[in-house]
């Protein structure tokens, strides 16, 4: 990832605009990638339906598999899995 893109990674103004809108940017990006999930799955080594069921927010895929995704999809761990609240 370029250094410009990763230090405005997760602003809402650079997000594709489906994730504005309650869009998982999993999904987001791996639309504008062009891939399907079961593309994305078999880099990751995962099925289409663990990818499926990330995308939903069902499923929180271990760090491996998070890094994995975020690698195939030029972006960071903290984009695509955001924490909802910071712990106290």
């Amino acid at each position: 990832m370029s250094d410009a893109r990763s230090a405005t990674a997760g602003r809402t103004g650079d997000q594709p605009a489906s994730a504005q809108h309650g869009q998982s940017p999993i999904r987001a990006l791996r639309r504008a990638a062009g891939l399907t999930q079961g593309q994305l799955g078999e880099y990751a080594g995962v099925t289409r339906q663990t990818i499926a069921a990330i995308e939903k927010g069902d499923y929180a895929p271990s760090v491996y598999l998070a890094l994995r995704i975020a690698r195939r999809l030029d972006s960071t761990v903290e984009h695509l899995f955001p924490l909802d609240k910071e712990p106290s």
